[in-house]
């Protein structure tokens, strides 16, 4: 999600704070807690050594455990295929060069304050993702039904788009409060916040982002509203969110997380690889040298194949090695659907208005398709145009975003030849890795017919639907209208102090658990929340000058709607 044209009603300054993905429905500093020199918890030297269940190696899970493993406890992991989820970066067969494709997450906003505190951490760095439009984006072509436009900047666009932008800010404005609401998070004015997020939950809980774009004067041509699902501010538009919640996307555009979207140089899969060998300069309870990678003997347990509720208020995990092992406290972090299928469930593991948020929990798809190229040829000048050869792509076609990635003029790189999300990816899903490149190069070869890509491939292309990942079934959670309370139910499942004695114990995270899911930052402030929840449990506590988040929930706890 980026923008292909500027989200913000209103234009920031270099001087104004910075922005954080830590709201609006639970306000809370999470980079500030992080930073602190007090550290983020601790629990008394009795508990020193306990184990703790971690289900899912993914970069929440990986994130609870290593700072469960700092507080002295002993996390462990189990994962069922490899460490990092969806953070997930891949080569490519017979290719030297070096060269990868991010399968899942590939581009960061600097919002991701709490996400950027680890990407420091184990020292990744960063630089811009060639999103449409981007600064750092040589072309953009969009192609709407068969015509195409070239463009450096939004004025190199034709009028409508303008247009459609005036109409997406004027849409903010009116329906949302933007400026408002964009003020108060970036100065962090916690009443503010609440005050007007409060009254927009209980407006528009039941509306769908369309629905949202229909009631505004603004948008009341469809032709604007077509365009905007077709390019809009998305990566190859929005339409495929058209069907959900508009507080979902309100989420996305007050935060920014659409904006400045950077990648990670070394790959994404490196901070949750990074993190599981990381040997802490400051760990209590364990000696120095200790990693994650050494407490498991260098590889995490495999898959859970069973959670069950034993006696004495235990958490029972079975594993796909037949191992059985109890444990005090547990943290999930895989997507939920997990808990309803591939695991065997006790029913008695949550309330069962928590089962029933689960269910509802909807997912969407998403695939992409990878190729090897020979050199970025894209950025040869066409001698009749003067303009790029190729150029990130935006289209109806059924590539829908086309992303140019290199490392340089003279080496080997990458095109994303096709991501979609939803229907577009479910079209894909029937198709192998060559058949649908092949579909894909015909499609691009309609938009560009001097260019011949084919003549640049030099490896096999590489490709993933995550709705037809069997530890994943689908890529991330995106509320339906009326899905508001099934959300708080899983996001505030941490404060088990308000749960009845004979469910606590298992602790959900993961960016489906999120405000914000499909964004790195939701299952980093998710496992942040379950460590808190266990060191709780465990009779921890954090020190009085950096309160955690269930210490000072009551404060900025998420709007509560009446269930009548």
């Amino acid at each position: 999600m980026t923008s292909t044209v500027p989200t913000t009603a209103v234009q920031h300054s270099d001087e104004q704070p910075p922005i954080t993905m830590f709201g609006p429905d639970f306000p809370y500093a999470y980079d500030d807690f992080l930073a602190h020199p007090a550290g983020i918890g601790q629990i008394p030297a009795t508990e020193h050594g306990a184990e703790v269940a971690v289900v899912g190696g993914g970069l929440s899970g990986i994130v609870a455990a290593h700072e469960l493993m700092k507080m002295g406890l002993k996390p462990v992991v189990y994962e069922a295929d490899e460490i990092g989820g969806r953070l997930r970066t891949v080569g490519f067969e017979g290719c030297e060069g070096g060269l990868t494709a991010e399968m899942g997450a590939m581009r960061f906003p600097p919002s991701s304050t709490a996400l950027q505190h680890y990407i420091d951490l184990v020292g990744l760095t960063t630089r811009p993702f060639p999103n449409p439009l981007a600064p750092s984006t040589p072309s953009t072509v969009v192609d709407l039904k068969g015509e195409s436009h070239y463009a450096e900047t939004i004025d190199d666009l034709p009028q409508v788009y303008r247009d459609v932008m005036n109409a997406w800010n004027a849409c903010l404005e009116e329906g949302a409060d933007f400026s408002d609401m964009n003020r108060a998070m970036r100065e962090r004015d916690v009443p503010r916040i609440r005050e007007i997020w409060a009254r927009l939950v209980e407006k528009l809980d039941n509306q769908t982002f369309y629905g949202f774009l229909c009631d505004s004067e603004a948008f009341k041509s469809f032709r604007h509203r077509e365009i905007f699902g077709q390019v809009g501010f998305g990566t190859g538009g929005w339409d495929t969110d058209f069907p959900n919640s508009i507080l979902e996307i309100l989420r996305v555009v007050y935060s920014e997380a659409d904006d400045h979207h950077r990648g990670i140089v070394e790959g994404s899969q490196q901070l949750p690889l990074r993190l599981w060998e990381r040997e802490p300069a400051k760990i209590v309870h364990w000696p120095l040298g200790t990693s994650l990678s050494s407490l498991h003997g260098g590889d995490p347990r495999p898959a859970v194949t069973r959670l069950s509720r034993t006696a004495g208020n235990r958490i029972t995990v079975t594993d796909a090695a037949g191992d059985i092992r109890t444990y005090r406290a547990a943290v999930f972090t895989a997507q939920s659907w997990l808990l309803l299928s591939k695991i065997a469930c006790d029913d008695a593991l949550f309330p069962i208005d928590h089962w029933t948020a689960m269910e509802r929990t909807h997912y969407m798809e998403s695939s992409k398709l990878f190729v090897p190229v020979d050199r970025p040829f894209w950025l040869d000048k066409d001698a009749r145009t003067g303009r790029d050869t190729m150029s990130m792509t935006l289209t109806d076609r059924m590539t829908r975003g086309t992303y140019l990635l290199d490392d340089g003029p003279d080496r080997p790189a990458v095109i994303c030849l096709s991501y979609t999300w939803c229907d577009d990816s479910l079209k894909w899903l029937p198709l192998s890795a060559n058949e649908r490149m092949e579909v894909m190069l015909k499609s691009l070869g309609e938009i560009y017919p001097d260019v011949d890509i084919r003549s640049h491939i030099i490896g096999n292309p590489v490709t993933v639907s995550w709705e037809n990942e069997p530890w994943f079934m689908g890529a991330f959670k995106a509320n339906l209208p009326g899905h508001y309370r099934y959300q708080r139910r899983l996001f505030t499942h941490f404060m088990q102090d308000r749960l009845p004695e004979d469910k606590r114990g298992i602790f959900l995270a993961g960016d489906d658990i999120s405000w914000t899911a499909g964004w790195a930052e939701g299952a980093v402030q998710t496992a942040l929340n379950a460590v808190w929840g266990v060191m709780h449990q465990f009779g921890g506590t954090t020190d009085p000058t950096n309160p955690g988040p269930g210490d000072v929930y009551d404060e900025i706890a998420p709007v509560e709607l009446p269930e009548d």
